[in-house]
C-alpha cells in the first residue's frame, strides 16, 4: 500500500495538465514496449504486438493484440482533465501597479480552495517551427496566487465569490508585463514570438502525502487515481484473450464534447481500426462489440464525517471501502443488473471490497464518462469510483487502501477472460 501510493502521489505531481497526465502514461506504456500508432496514418497492426494512439495531446488510448484470435474488447476509461482556470488567450490585466492573470473558470471547481495557494501556469504551447506547427509542454514553479480579501475590509463577506473580481490571480507588479510569455518560452526552448496559441492552466502544485496512516489528500485525485490504477493494472496484466484497451480522455468536466473528449468517436475508431487491420469487417466487429465490456473508472463521493446527511441512507461508501459501483435510475450512470453481476464477480475474484452508491433521491449528483461512450459504442457497461472527500477542491482526499484495491480489480479484469454465450456473460 505504502509503495502504491507514493507512486500514485509522485505520477500526479508530474501530471498538472491533462497534456502532461498524457505524456507520463506515454512514457511508461514506451518503457514497456508499446508502440505509437498515429491516427494520420495506416495502421499495419500485428498479433502479439503492443499499442497505443493519443488525440490532441491530452487523450490517449493503449492496447494489446493478443498472439490468438480475440473475441472481444475488454475496456476501462476514465479522464485526465480536472476542474481548475485556464487562462484567457490575452491573459494579462495591467495596472499602474499589479500584473494580474485573466483566466476562465474550467469545470466546476470548489473556488473557496484556490484562494492563497501559491500556483504554478502549466500547459501547451502551440510553436511555429518553420513549416510546422508543433507543441510543447510547459510548467513553471508556483509563481501565482489569488488573494482572499479580508473579513475587516470585506462589506460583502457572506456573498458567493465572483469569478470576475474576487478569482483573479496576482503575478507581479506593472512592469513585468511579457514576463510570463518570456518565462514560458525559456521553458520550451524557443522563442516567444514564435508562439502561436496556448492552452494554459493555473495549477496547485502542492505535493500530495499520505497521512494518519488511512488517508491521503493530493490536488486531482478525480480523476488521476482511477488513471493511474488502471494505467498500472493495464500494465501489469497477464496474457489475455480478448483486446485489453486502456483509455483516457480529456474534457470531462466540461461536458466530453470535444474532439479527443469521451463524447467523440475516438474510441470507436480506434476500435473498428483494430478489428478491420486484424481482418474482422463491419459485421464481425459489431459481433465484437456486443461480446465486449466497458469499466467506466471515475471517483465517487465518500461519506462526509461533517455531513453524512448528504450521502444516500443505505448506498454509500466511506474511504476505504473499496469500489464504488454507481447506480443511477435515469441512466446518468450506465450500470445495470448485468454489469453490476459483471464487476461483482470480478471484485470477489481480486478480493477487494465493494459497495453499491446512490446519489441521494433529490440530488441529481454528477456523470462520467459511461453513458457519454455508451451512446455510441454499443458494449456492456458499468460505473465505478473510488470514495473520496472534497470532489473539485484543489486538494482532495481519499481513502489510503483504495489506490490498491483499484490496481487489483483493474489487473484482474485485464488478465480475465469475459465473454457472452447466448445472454450470458461468463468471466474466466
Amino acid at each position: 500500500m505504502d509503495k502504491i501510493n507514493s507512486e500514485l502521489l509522485d505520477f500526479i505531481y508530474s501530471s498538472p495538465t491533462a497534456f502532461h497526465t498524457v505524456e507520463n502514461a506515454k512514457m511508461r506504456l514506451i518503457e514497456d514496449g508499446y508502440t505509437e500508432l498515429f491516427e494520420s496514418e495506416t495502421w499495419m497492426l500485428e498479433a502479439g504486438e503492443r499499442y497505443f494512439v493519443t488525440r490532441s495531446d491530452s487523450s490517449l488510448i493503449a492496447f494489446r493484440i493478443p498472439d490468438e484470435d480475440f473475441d472481444g474488447y475488454q475496456i476501462v476509461a476514465s479522464h485526465t482533465d480536472s476542474p481548475s482556470f485556464k487562462l484567457k488567450p490575452s491573459f494579462e490585466l495591467c495596472d499602474k501597479n499589479y500584473l494580474r492573470l485573466s483566466a476562465d473558470r474550467y469545470g466546476g471547481p470548489v473556488l473557496s480552495s484556490w484562494l492563497d495557494r501559491p500556483l504554478a501556469v502549466a500547459g501547451r504551447l502551440t510553436v511555429r517551427e518553420g513549416t510546422r506547427v508543433v507543441s510543447r509542454l510547459v510548467e513553471t514553479d508556483s509563481i501565482a496566487l489569488i488573494p482572499s480579501l479580508a473579513p475587516h475590509v470585506n462589506p460583502n463577506k457572506d456573498a458567493p465569490l465572483s469569478l470576475n473580481t474576487d478569482m483573479v490571480a496576482l503575478f507581479g507588479e506593472a512592469e513585468d508585463s511579457g514576463k510570463l510569455l518570456s518565462i514560458l518560452a525559456d521553458i520550451a526552448g524557443v522563442e516567444a514570438e514564435d508562439i502561436l496559441s496556448h492552452d494554459l492552466y493555473l495549477v496547485n502544485r502542492e505535493k500530495g502525502c499520505v497521512w494518519g496512516d488511512a488517508f491521503i489528500s493530493s490536488p486531482r485525485l478525480d480523476d488521476l487515481q482511477c488513471v493511474f490504477a488502471s494505467l498500472t493494472g493495464f500494465l501489469l496484466s497477464s496474457d489475455e484473450v480478448n483486446v485489453p484497451v486502456f483509455a483516457i480522455f480529456d474534457r470531462e468536466e466540461v461536458g466530453s464534447g470535444s474532439e479527443n473528449g469521451g463524447g467523440s468517436m475516438f474510441l470507436p475508431s480506434v476500435l473498428e481500426r483494430i478489428s478491420a487491420s486484424m481482418g474482422k469487417f463491419k459485421a464481425e466487429h459489431l459481433r465484437l462489440l456486443s461480446n465486449s465490456f466497458l469499466i467506466s473508472a471515475d471517483n465517487a463521493h465518500g461519506v462526509h464525517p461533517n455531513h453524512p446527511e448528504v450521502s444516500d441512507q443505505g448506498n454509500k461508501g466511506y474511504l476505504n471501502s473499496g469500489i464504488g459501483i454507481k447506480h443511477n435510475a435515469m441512466g446518468r450512470y450506465v450500470t445495470n443488473a448485468e454489469s453490476d453481476a459483471v464487476i461483482k464477480s470480478l471484485c470477489k475474484i481480486a478480493d477487494v471490497p465493494f459497495f453499491d452508491y446512490t446519489n441521494r433521491s433529490d440530488m441529481a449528483g454528477g456523470s462520467t464518462l459511461g453513458h457519454i461512450l455508451q451512446s455510441h459504442l454499443s458494449v456492456l457497461a458499468v460505473d465505478i469510483g473510488l470514495p473520496q472527500l472534497s470532489m473539485h477542491s484543489s486538494f482532495e482526499t481519499a481513502g489510503a487502501r483504495d489506490t490498491e484495491y483499484a490496481h487489483r480489480l483493474f489487473m484482474t479484469f485485464y488478465s480475465s477472460h469475459i465473454y457472452k454465450i447466448d445472454n450470458s456473460f461468463i468471466i474466466e
